[in-house]
């Protein structure tokens, strides 16, 4: 038996024909595939935390775990510290005092890194001893550490474009706060500004 080739010309419009109504997808469904992943990233991506809060919330904990620290070491080891902030430069560096008062580096990694992040800033520092300190009133603050920890109340506040943190540490290396905002340290207590 010969197949003519119109019939199978036929034969295969039909096969085609049938597999084309299955194949593939509608425009309706491709609009509402669509539809769905825009309204799930309208609700997602406000959410996001935005880069330079990120970097300011790494920073904040990076300054409060880096006070802590001098805090450890200068009560184990019984020796003096120095915890730099350049208010210029937003940056931060930290000196071992020897016994004749002579900053040198320090021994350990750890106290040789940056604590704060590309794009924060040091909006301000309160030391009771000194007062409120900026940009405009000083270069650099030093933070002394001996061996019963910081000896004063700290008060220091990060900035990031419009978000701002503040890092709390407490005299005598008691305890070491980051929170959100600017907020001040009045007699112990905190307080929203």
């Amino acid at each position: 038996m010969t197949r003519s080739v119109k019939q199978e010309a036929g034969n295969w419009r039909e096969e085609t024909r049938g597999r084309g109504a299955c194949a593939g997808f509608t425009l309706i469904e491709m609009v509402v595939v669509v539809l769905i992943v825009a309204i799930a990233a309208a609700l997602v991506f406000p959410r996001l935390p935005a880069p330079e809060g990120n970097r300011l919330k790494s920073s904040a904990r990076n300054l409060a775990t880096g006070i802590r620290y001098l805090n450890d070491q200068a009560i184990v080891t019984k020796n003096r510290y120095v915890l730099h902030l350049n208010l210029v430069e937003n940056s931060t560096r930290i000196s071992k005092v020897s016994a004749g008062g002579e900053e040198l580096p320090p021994d350990d990694q750890f106290m040789n890194r940056s604590l704060l992040e590309d794009g924060v800033t040091i909006e301000d520092v309160t030391v009771p001893s000194l007062g409120t300190l900026s940009e405009s009133s000083a270069k650099d603050v030093p933070l002394p550490f001996g061996p019963g920890g910081n000896e004063e109340g700290i008060t220091i506040h990060l900035k990031a474009g419009e978000k701002q943190m503040t890092v709390i540490a407490y005299p005598a290396g008691t305890k070491v706060k980051v929170v959100d905002g600017y907020q001040t340290l009045e007699g112990g207590q905190e307080s929203k500004s």
